[in-house]
């Protein structure tokens, strides 16, 4: 990785692409720790304190670098922008008009671009309007005014829109994706508190700590980069004078086709009770309490009911995003088809069920990861946020930054033919 940078930073392009990046990532710092205007910062602390890393909202402090804790201008980060954009996906399956735009080449993306920038501005501004009821419910904000609660709403809002703006810039001027390279840099500003935290425990946990985070981002490559490789022939065929085909290609199957979209969704879903509770209900009653408590990803039955959607939303959207009767339909067009197996329906039928021993295994490894911080919490005792779901996503982005950086790279020594 550090000689692809090298040689990446002496490519002059590059070098500016890498800078932009990186002024670009310190301005997203900046933003998530200035307050936003309206709240008062002490009443945050004070409301936040028994939150951790174990539920839903310490999962969004994490991947928004702590400006959710602190109520920043960032608070929401890329959040309103990842969910619409699995949304409009979910939609251009389901609606023949949106998958016809998809279709239309570099027009229609950007009209896929400019819908989703719209539903960002949506979902920021219920998100938004959700927070500050909560603040002015709470009496948070600095004066319980309509003023104060509009400024609060629109600071939101705008930041949102500015994070989103931001991704796109360095995914067009900076290197690799810029939305992912976001809830990096965002996750990553968290593992001075896990160092901190590690010092303050005694040697043997912290030993410990340290050797299972070893393991877990061994664990986290393995689940990146592996993939089921289904192989495919081509028969030969005579085009002219020219012969084609007879070519062998593999047909790769992630292990992680869903990546941590599971994880989020079954947090999301199992949190959103407890979310809605705090919003609009001032005085719950104790049965709900006590259904709230057991809902918590931390008690038996809440962890089982986490690792079942887990494995609802691995194997829903592994169905979405790997569709084996297009493939198959599609070889079968090119003359394809796999070793010891009839095209058409057979074909669709034997990848169907690769694509579900895959999805099962990597349901696994998913589940086992996710549980990793309440491990942590239970066992040792140490509220490790670097860990887990967060741990998985910063190992991937680095990989797929490397290999960006390690492409464009070789495009610009390659000096063509003479």
């Amino acid at each position: 990785m550090f000689k692809t940078l090298r040689t990446a930073w002496k490519v002059p392009d590059l070098r500016k692409r890498i800078m932009f990046t990186f002024w670009m990532m310190a301005l997203l710092r900046i933003g998530a720790i200035i307050p936003a205007p309206g709240v008062n910062p002490t009443a945050i602390e004070e409301m936040l304190a028994n939150i951790g890393d174990n539920n839903l909202l310490g999962l969004i402090n994490v991947f928004t670098g702590g400006g959710f804790s602190t109520m920043a201008i960032f608070a929401f980060g890329v959040g309103p922008y990842i969910t619409s954009s699995i949304i409009i996906q979910l939609l251009t399956i389901a609606f023949t008009k949106l998958e016809e735009i998809s279709k239309e080449g570099e027009d229609g993306r950007k009209r896929i671009n400019r819908i989703t920038r719209y539903l960002t501005l949506v979902i920021a501004t219920m998100q938004g309007g959700a927070t500050t009821l909560l603040l002015y419910n709470q009496n948070i904000l600095l004066a319980q005014t309509p003023l104060y609660f509009c400024l609060t709403l629109l600071s939101f809002v705008a930041g949102s829109l500015l994070v989103m703006w931001i991704g796109e810039q360095m995914g067009v001027k900076g290197v690799g994706n810029g939305i992912s390279l976001i809830i990096f840099v965002n996750i990553v500003s968290t593992l001075p508190q896990t160092v901190t935290t590690l010092r303050s425990t005694d040697i043997p946990i912290a030993v410990i700590a340290v050797a299972l985070i070893v393991i877990m981002i061994g664990f986290a490559v393995l689940m990146s980069l592996g993939e089921r490789r289904v192989p495919v022939q081509y028969a030969k065929r005579m085009s002219g004078r020219k012969m084609y085909g007879g070519q062998t290609q593999n047909i790769p199957i992630k292990v992680n086709l869903a990546g941590v979209l599971p994880v989020i969704f079954a947090m999301s879903l199992i949190q959103f009770p407890e979310i809605v509770t705090n919003i609009f209900i001032k005085n719950p009653s104790e049965s709900w309490l006590m259904v709230i408590d057991n809902l918590r990803w931390t008690t038996p039955i809440g962890g089982t009911i986490y690792v079942v959607l887990i494995f609802a939303f691995a194997f829903f959207y592994s169905s979405i995003a790997f569709n084996p009767v297009d493939i198959a339909a599609n070889m079968k067009k090119s003359g394809g088809f796999i070793p010891g197996i009839r095209p058409g329906k057979p074909t669709s039928d034997y990848l169907s069920k690769i694509a579900t021993h895959v999805t099962l295994m990597g349901a696994i490894f998913l589940s086992i990861l996710a549980l990793t911080p309440v491990l942590f919490q239970v066992f040792l005792n140490l509220p490790i946020a670097f860990a887990g779901t967060s741990l998985l996503i910063v190992v991937g982005v680095a990989l797929e930054t490397v290999k960006g950086i390690e492409s464009q790279t070789l495009m610009r020594s390659y000096k063509g033919f003479l």
